[in-house]
């Protein structure tokens, strides 16, 4: 018994002691609870408060700052849009060949260079050439030596040193010879050497194998596929320059079989670029395909725009705009009654009762001259804020 109760005092301390530590948290607990409870009511936000307003009520002022007038109808002529890309006029783009085999020896073009009609693109060092101005040689010397001959004839048969017959004759190889130098020197000529360099060859006796190979238009060149030291054949692809007149370019467009009956040959355009967001490059529809694509399922729409300055370039991205002749009558508000809300949406201010205006949203359409075709949210009739919608919205964003 006394063992038990020695044990019992030794264990006591311990107890007394966890006992203590338990009130203390219970304490600290309920305290807690209280003070929260007791503060929510302060951190309660009311949400009933925060409603959506559409509508502004406006004193004589702001009212002297906003026009009032009726949504009209107006005439809106249907544009149809569709992407495509920039590509070179092919119908005035040349491949520049040489007209015979030879091996380049130099160039005097690059991509992007403008060129003049008859400027020399590149030279070749041509073995054909060599042999026709080396027959243009020989007949000049057969033919120099015919008309001596001649002369010497001529002065026998007045003395009648000589018979009819042997002077006909000279007469005759004289004439030979004249035909031959004329087609020597028509030969060199097909090879591009001008009159005066044909004359100098004559006169110089000496044999210019060099053959330039000139542009065949004034425009910029496209294409270059030759270096000197390459073999060039006539015809050979790839043509060795291509020239195009860049003054005008093609816009290509894949449409959908169906949007292909919208498109029609001579219909005007409206083409634009990202690299030149305000600038507007007119057209007209050149070419619609008469085939559909068997796997992509379109048509190909080709239009011809003019870009006099050449700052578009072959492979731009386009937006490409068609005005059809087709003529639709629908409500119509000015530009500036409209505002674009924050989700992209169009909206307008309508005019009520007692100075207020309220917000609606209306879907917008076509645009035509300072107007904006609505084509659905507003009705013909309705009074609208035609100028100071911006100013309406400042003052239900701020609520004054």
């Amino acid at each position: 018994m006394k063992s038990f109760d020695l044990l019992a005092n030794k264990k006591s301390p311990k107890l007394w002691l966890w006992a203590l530590a338990a009130l203390i948290v219970g304490l600290a607990l309920f305290v807690g609870s209280r003070l929260f409870h007791a503060e929510a009511p302060e951190a309660r936000v009311d949400t009933t408060q925060a409603v959506d307003k559409d509508y502004v009520d406006l004193n004589e002022k702001q009212l002297a700052s906003v026009k009032i007038a009726p949504a009209k109808t107006a005439d809106f002529l249907a544009t149809y849009s569709a992407y495509g890309n920039v590509g070179f006029n092919e119908n005035s783009a040349v491949q520049v060949f040489t007209n015979y085999q030879g091996r380049v020896i130099q160039t005097f073009a690059d991509v992007g260079d403008t060129v003049k009609k008859g400027q020399v693109l590149f030279s070749v060092d041509s073995a054909d050439l060599a042999q026709a101005e080396s027959t243009l040689l020989a007949a000049k010397g057969v033919y120099a030596q015919t008309t001596a001959t001649l002369a010497r004839a001529t002065e026998l048969y007045e003395t009648k040193a000589i018979s009819l017959k042997e002077y006909q004759q000279n007469v005759a190889d004289q004439n030979t010879a004249e035909a031959a130098l004329k087609a020597a020197r028509l030969t060199v000529a097909l090879f591009g050497k001008s009159d005066a360099e044909i004359a100098q060859i004559e006169l110089k006796r000496k044999i210019d194998s060099t053959l330039k190979v000139l542009s065949p238009l004034s425009g910029s060149v496209i294409t270059r596929n030759v270096q000197p030291g390459l073999l060039v054949q006539p015809g050979s692809a790839p043509a060795p320059f291509v020239v195009a007149d860049v003054s005008t370019k093609w816009l290509i467009i894949n449409a959908t079989e169906a949007e292909s009956p919208r498109f029609k040959v001579g219909q005007e355009v409206d083409v634009k670029v990202t690299a030149f967001p305000t600038e507007i490059f007119k057209g007209r529809i050149k070419v619609v395909g008469s085939v559909v694509d068997p796997v992509t399922r379109t048509v190909v729409v080709r239009s011809e725009i003019a870009d006099a300055a050449n700052i578009l370039r072959s492979g731009m991205y386009a937006t490409f705009t068609v005005r059809s002749d087709q003529v639709t009558k629908s409500v119509a508000v000015p530009d500036e009654a409209l505002v674009r809300e924050g989700d992209g949406t169009m909206s307008v201010w309508i005019a009520e009762a007692n100075k207020r205006m309220k917000k609606r949203t209306v879907t917008t359409g076509l645009r035509t001259n300072g107007l904006v075709q609505i084509t659905q949210g507003l009705k013909e009739g309705e009074l609208i804020a035609s100028t100071g919608s911006i100013f309406l919205s400042n003052i239900l964003l701020v609520g004054e």
